[in-house]
């Protein structure tokens, strides 16, 4: 029969990590309504944009009538040679398998491309920190998205490949505090880059958030755009009905909303594209098209790195939740130990005082 004293100890030590996993819940449920709110709130500017640029396409001729290519360098299609994959993960762990679900699919589309050069931007240190241990840096040196910024109109660096497979650039730290700037940094980078055809197809890795019991994890083709407005999915893994179920009722315990895309301002932004209407535009259509494509392609990488923020604190969100339920069980059942422990020594005691009255 185990110690009264250490049982006591052992119930003690749950209950002070079970109110450090209800405080990351609240912590987090707080965090996840903040992000939620920052990724439907910039819907209607990208539903806008999209809307816009397929309205842009119907007035501005965008391929060339007489050979059938593409006029801006962003649609031009060619051979998958050298890829880019951006694989964003979170910066802290205690969320769950929601890195290791990332790294995992990262992993199979990786092993999908293999035979071909990849180069790697890891967005958040778990992703880092995985990807390191396995295949080597660049021999230029990685940047960070603030460095990006003032080397993005810089001569590209001649590089020596580190192997099939490598990283070219760590961010961490960033999405704490993510703004725009970041991501358009990063965008600017990789629309060079295919500009000058150093790689010829650009992949993210990301964790789609619509709402907090409907997500999936998917690898979505950034580059070349095949049609605007339109998600290129190659690899895609949806939430199982048992995560569902557990992430339902640890936002119903935290007071999250459970709702999903505002589909009334979609179809609002929407009619803009379809209206018969002659738009006079300041500039040419080829000049605008030309002007906000590169826009187009940062809000896409934006839109991956908010969502993935938000699914990283539902994910966390759910994982404290269950942790505290499952604090509340070890606590309830070495509290049974402890009282049939209790009741088995003072039984002894009694045994042995009656025993000894006995023997005199």
């Amino acid at each position: 029969m185990p110690n009264i004293l250490d049982i006591r100890r052992r119930i003690r030590s749950v209950i002070n990590t079970r109110q450090i996993t209800k405080a990351m819940k609240v912590v987090s449920a707080a965090k996840l309504r903040r992000a939620q709110e920052r990724a439907l709130a910039a819907r209607p500017y990208a539903q806008m944009l999209i809307n816009v640029l397929k309205s842009l396409v119907a007035r501005a001729e965008i391929y060339d009538p007489e050979t059938g290519e593409p006029k801006h360098p962003l649609l031009a299609q060619r051979e998958e040679k050298n890829i880019l994959l951006i694989v964003v993960t979170g910066d802290k762990g205690l969320a769950g398998a929601f890195n290791a679900n990332i790294t995992k699919a990262a992993t199979r589309f990786l092993e999908s491309k293999a035979g071909k050069n990849v180069d790697i931007e890891a967005v958040g240190r778990k992703g880092r920190d995985f990807l390191r241990r396995r295949y080597s840096a660049a021999k230029v040196q990685t940047k960070s998205l603030a460095e990006l910024v003032d080397s993005i109109e810089a001569e590209p660096e001649e590089a020596e490949r580190a192997g099939a497979i490598q990283i070219t650039g760590e961010h961490v730290g960033v999405l704490g505090k993510l703004e725009f700037a970041q991501a358009s940094a990063l965008a600017q980078s990789v629309i060079a880059r295919y500009k000058e055809e150093e790689i010829d197809a650009v992949y993210i890795v990301f964790n789609e958030f619509k709402s907090v019991i409907a997500q999936r994890l998917i690898v979505e083709q950034i580059l070349p755009i095949e049609q605007i407005g339109e998600q290129t999915v190659r690899l895609v893994e949806e939430m199982t009905e048992e995560e569902k179920k557990k992430a339902k009722e640890a936002a119903i315990k935290a007071g999250v909303a459970m709702r999903g895309p505002d589909h009334e301002v979609e179809e609002v932004a929407s009619q803009f594209g379809t209206a018969q209407v002659d738009y006079i535009y300041e500039q040419t259509p080829e000049e605008l098209f030309r002007a906000l494509l590169p826009k187009y392609v940062s809000i896409q990488i934006f839109r991956a790195l908010m969502e993935s923020v938000a699914a990283e604190h539902a994910a966390r969100m759910t994982a404290m939740d269950s942790a505290t339920n499952n604090a509340t069980d070890m606590i309830d059942s070495l509290t049974l130990v402890m009282n049939r422990a209790r009741q088995a020594k003072i039984t002894k005691e009694i045994i042995e005082i009656v025993s000894g009255a006995a023997a005199m």
